[in-house]
């Protein structure tokens, strides 16, 4: 089995990421394209850290078991099969799932801290950013928060101030101008969704010992 393709999808809370990677998903035949979030990495609450004011601080490197995470991406480029059990975000109503991943010939990796690893941002062969204006971004994450992980909105406004703002400017606002597309998510993300899609179906056509020819 040749070497798979490896996307590293960033961006900050709020950019679009979860939608953009959904309705890329669907454009390719099942086995085509494998996702790995690194939403499923988050350590127990116990052992996340606290702010002043004693709020967890989801919203930090240390947060994630980049340890795990990255070696399951690793499981993945060699060929074999990763379980996972997926992460709840504290919410009581939602029953976790067992999640697997197979190998694919790409491979796409999400999540706010994946070009801040450095084990895990030297498996990219292409590194795109999602970005979006700030009060656009709030919004989304209060929609998600409040309905997908049962957060109160004062909560959602306090960590989205202390804790995802202050985050994305010192880990992953930095990281863009080293992305090789930047798809800009304020009206809508047609046109990079396009650009990559194309990407993507031209490189399971030609495989990958001619990407690796062209990249030489």
């Amino acid at each position: 089995m040749s070497k798979p393709l490896i996307i590293g999808i960033t961006g900050g809370s709020g950019s679009g990421k979860t939608t953009f990677i959904r309705r890329l998903k669907e454009r390719f035949a099942p086995g085509q394209l494998c996702v790995i979030s690194q939403d499923d990495y988050y350590r127990p609450r116990e052992e996340q850290s606290q702010d002043e004011k004693g709020v967890h601080n989801f919203d930090l490197p240390q947060s994630i078991d980049d340890t795990a995470f990255a070696a399951d991406v690793q499981r993945l480029i060699d060929g074999r099969t990763v379980s996972r059990q997926e992460y709840t975000f504290n919410n009581a109503a939602a029953q976790p799932k067992t999640l697997t991943f197979s190998p694919a010939p790409i491979i796409l990796v999400e999540g706010i801290f994946i070009f801040h690893f450095p084990a895990i941002r030297r498996l990219f062969d292409v590194r795109v950013f999602l970005h979006a204006k700030e009060n656009l971004k709030v919004i989304r994450r209060i929609k998600r928060d409040q309905i997908e992980r049962n957060y109160p909105l004062e909560d959602v406004l306090y960590r989205y101030e202390h804790h995802v703002l202050p985050t994305f400017e010192r880990y992953i606002k930095p990281y863009m101008d080293e992305a090789d597309i930047i798809v800009n998510n304020n009206l809508q993300f047609d046109r990079g969704l396009e650009v990559l899609t194309g990407y993507l179906q031209h490189y399971l056509q030609v495989g990958r010992e001619k990407f690796d020819h062209d990249d030489a």
